[in-house]
């Protein structure tokens, strides 16, 4: 084991809800399914209002059918029902903006397409389960939901790593889907390294503070994959850090880990990925932490994607008025205005606050400069002057800081005694940055765009200025011509 500079050990709050039992979400009357729940180009769809659609049945796609080389997956309807809407919503998402999505109302009989599972897939080549694996609409639902199929191309992998660290505050669905599913899993791992073409070794990392899952994944576990215990510290989860830990290779920003040999997947994704191959299932549905002060009975559940958040809370049951409502964990979440917004791919976990654990921060005070933030900075980045930079609007400085680098972890803000948000600092510089950038690049367009319609304008000026003098010449050339004639018919005569 290799150790990653920094790190923190928040409060887990993980009690709340990790000692009870996976259950089924129940089906809310109508669904809401964003055309876009990963990182990629977003779908189409293909259904019209008053289709009926069952559950599995593809309602969205990319633009060109053959999604395995696009940077997206298609859209399955969670349940079966009818279409009664296709409009703009809003979405889970920091920007808090609305998004295209379809509107089914489930009939509540929850009926399947016809599935067609790969029994056979270990006799089929790997680009064939790969293809299967991104019609499925399977992403990774251990982070930003970056498309499953892309990260399975083989080109050099010899290392599989299966993320089960779960390092953040309050979430436990991984952890209870390792003590429950663990031969899921494993069948999971297992298509994963068919579809990479073999790997030399296989690792599925379990923090040591869940040691029932670390047990139950050893039992299920055969002689190729190797389950291994690491330690708990945040944020482990992060895949650049999981990779230090296990290997020892630090891998710096713009570079991918496939060009190390090294593919991370999470284990909802390996679950997901068994459940496509040999159950035909598409991706429709994963686990949630429902958890928080504000929520009566903490679980975790199986949610259909498109389910309403305030659904859920409902079914959990609300202790009282909900303060703050975070997507995510409680140190890289982001809080939503209100519970309309439905269940996507990317969600993990709702935490319901009354204030009494996540809470804002005392105000303000001034920087003390202790360097507390770059003692626990995993990337060993120097956060204090990131901040002071940021604070100055000295884009080019902070840059040349490596900002870009950090992964927005908030193990500084967690620190600071000084109570500095150092992680907004950070967002709003890299949105000036980014803005500045485009706006440099729209003008250097605006400016060959310029030269080049000055270019045009002289060349047609050039061209015509020929053409003119052929023509004159043409002209003169003719008149020499005509008086010749005349001249010699004058001689003749």
């Amino acid at each position: 084991m290799w150790e990653f500079h920094g790190g923190v050990h928040p409060n887990g709050y993980k009690n709340l809800s990790a000692n009870k039992s996976i259950v089924p979400a129940n089906i809310p009357p109508f669904l809401i399914l964003p055309l876009l729940q990963h990182i990629g180009e977003p779908t189409e769809p293909v259904v019209h209002i008053g289709d009926k659609v069952l559950k599995g049945q593809i309602i969205a796609h990319c633009h060109a059918y053959n999604c395995r080389k696009l940077m997206t997956v298609p859209l399955h309807a969670s349940s079966s029902g009818t279409v009664v809407a296709i409009e703009e919503r809003a979405v889970p998402h920091p920007s808090g903006l609305t998004a295209p999505c379809i509107i089914i109302e489930t009939d509540g009989k929850d009926t399947w397409t016809n599935l067609i599972p790969l029994d056979d897939y270990a006799n089929l080549s790997p680009s064939m389960v790969r293809d299967y694996i991104a019609r499925a609409g399977i992403v990774g639902l251990g982070g930003a939901g970056f498309p499953a199929h892309i990260k399975l191309r083989p080109d050099g992998i010899d290392t599989l790593i299966i993320n089960g660290s779960e390092c953040e505050p309050y979430i436990t669905c991984d952890d209870r889907l390792m003590r429950e599913k663990p031969h899921d899993i494993i069948a999971g791992v297992r298509i994963i390294k068919h579809a990479l073409g073999g790997t030399e070794r296989c690792i599925i990392a379990v923090e040591d503070n869940k040691p029932e899952a670390y047990a139950a994944l050893l039992k299920a576990a055969d002689q190729e994959i190797e389950v291994i215990k690491i330690k708990t510290i945040y944020p482990t989860g992060g895949e650049l850090q999981l990779i230090n830990v296990l290997t020892g290779i630090e891998i710096k920003r713009g570079q991918l880990p496939a060009k190390f040999g090294i593919v991370v997947h999470n284990v909802e994704t390996a679950r997901a990925t068994y459940r496509a191959v040999q159950l035909g299932q598409p991706l429709v549905s994963r686990i949630i932490t429902v958890t928080g002060g504000a929520i009566e009975n903490p679980q975790n559940l199986e949610v259909l994607f498109g389910t309403p958040i305030r659904f859920l809370i409902d079914q959990c049951g609300r202790k009282s008025e909900i303060e703050r409502l975070i997507v995510g964990g409680a140190m890289m979440g982001f809080s939503l205005p209100d519970d309309n917004m439905p269940v996507i791919k990317t969600t993990n976990c709702l935490i319901a606050s009354i204030g009494e654990r996540i809470k804002d921060k005392p105000p303000q005070m001034p920087c003390i400069r202790c360097g507390s933030c770059s003692d626990v900075c995993p990337l060993n980045l120097l956060p204090q002057q990131l901040y002071w930079y940021a604070k100055a609007k000295d884009l080019k400085k902070i840059h040349d800081y490596k900002l870009f680098d950090c992964i927005e972890c908030g193990c500084c803000s967690y620190v600071c005694p000084s109570n500095i948000p150092l992680v907004s600092y950070y967002r709003y510089a890299k949105a000036e940055i980014r803005k500045s950038e485009n706006e440099q690049k729209k003008a250097e367009v605006a400016k060959q765009r310029h030269e080049f319609r000055l270019f045009r304008l002289q060349r047609e000026k050039d061209e015509r200025k020929a053409r003119h003098k052929v023509a004159d010449k043409n002209k003169q050339d003719k008149i020499k011509a005509a008086l010749a004639r005349v001249k010699e018919k004058r001689a003749a005569t």
